[in-house]
């Protein structure tokens, strides 16, 4: 990690962290080890079913379609910024997205998640999933030009699924709990594995460099399912392949943070990855964490249970959490996994003036 932006980049002089708009945003500053104005705060799945605008923004429109229509990616983006005032916006999308869009027969199930027609588990299978080109997810790239205009000095994230978590889908053909097809392939066959997830590093590096050169100020990688594994496999059979994400990326310039859950573990292996920032579940105080990814800003991590507690409760544990916070170069306040949908959207909206109070200097 670097304190400074470095003075080169591939960026168009357009881009927002290149014409000035988002270049000292405090989402920025604080992934880059430098003092923001104040501690910046966002949520993952901020952006979904605990808003009623978003419920009614996707009445009768499947997920999948919603992340390929411009207008639905735009407009859901847009409503937690409109909401809560937080300091970063994270793209409407899900990680199968470039999945589906380089061909692979998936859709999300409601109540079960991405399932796929059959699972990936052949030679055959993986030679069969082609490269991500930009006119396959036109819809995206449109929704980030226009979403970059009306953030103005609001940061857009983009994201992508790590290999390993999209692996574990195409070759479950579904979510798994115990990932036995998922590592019955990796341990029997380890060079289709890695043929495997380098075809997926593809893809995710290009969706990435999509996003980004399309306007995002920062993107990050999310390994939902690497808690899965033990250090070892982990550094055997799936660092490798995030870190080619988060290198293939690198010279863009723009933040990198990479979050996976149950990764207590793997954190200071993680942070090897490449990453700018280390994002950390509930598991682990950031305090601890800090210790755990030296030189790395730390993005987290209050429990989205925590939210349904009583106001006194949250503030104390909020508090508590940016106090931990203050043991990284910098701090990115945000839950340690997603808004959980029958949250409150008022009590995220004090959780946002609370940091914001407590930091602003």
């Amino acid at each position: 990690m670097t304190n400074d932006t470095p003075a080169t980049t591939s960026l168009a002089t357009d881009h927002p962290l290149i014409d000035g708009r988002t270049a000292s945003a405090p989402l920025i500053e604080a992934a880059f080890g430098r003092t923001p104005t104040h501690t910046p705060v966002w949520f993952m799945r901020q952006a979904g079913r605990s808003l009623p605008e978003y419920r009614k923004a996707r009445e009768g429109v499947g997920m999948l379609e919603a992340c390929f229509s411009a207008e639905h990616v735009v407009e859901i983006t847009m409503q937690p910024v409109r909401r809560y005032g937080v300091d970063a916006a994270i793209l409407f999308s899900d990680i199968v997205v470039p999945l589906r869009a380089v061909g692979v027969d998936v859709d999300i199930v409601a109540g079960v998640g991405p399932v796929m027609g059959s699972p990936v588990r052949t030679r055959a299978d993986v030679e069969s999933i082609g490269e991500l080109e930009p006119h396959m997810v036109s819809g995206v790239l449109d929704a980030i030009g226009t979403l970059t205009t009306e953030l103005g000095g609001t940061p857009l994230i983009g994201f992508a699924g790590a290999p390993f978590t999209l692996a574990s889908y195409l070759v479950e053909g579904g979510p798994s709990r115990d990932h036995v097809h998922t590592k019955t392939l990796m341990y029997s066959d380890p060079e289709l594995w890695n043929d495997l997830l380098s075809r997926i590093a593809s893809i995710c590096s290009s969706f990435l460099s999509m996003q980004i050169e399309a306007g995002a100020s920062a993107v990050q990688l999310f390994d939902s399912w690497v808690g899965a594994l033990s250090l070892a496999d982990y550094e055997r059979y799936v660092r490798p392949h995030s870190a080619r994400v988060l290198g293939d990326v690198a010279h863009y310039r723009v933040p990198r943070i990479h979050f996976g859950v149950v990764s207590g573990e793997l954190l200071t292996s993680m942070g090897q990855a490449g990453a700018d920032v280390v994002g950390v579940d509930f598991r682990v105080a950031l305090d601890e964490a800090a210790k755990r990814v030296p030189g790395r800003s730390v993005q987290g991590n209050l429990d989205p249970a925590m939210l349904f507690s009583p106001w006194e409760v949250v503030a104390q544990r909020t508090r508590e959490i940016l106090a931990a916070g203050k043991s990284a170069p910098g701090h990115i306040f945000n839950l340690g996994h997603g808004v959980l949908p029958e949250t409150d959207p008022d009590m995220l909206k004090k959780v946002t003036d609370l940091v914001h109070e407590e930091t602003t200097s």
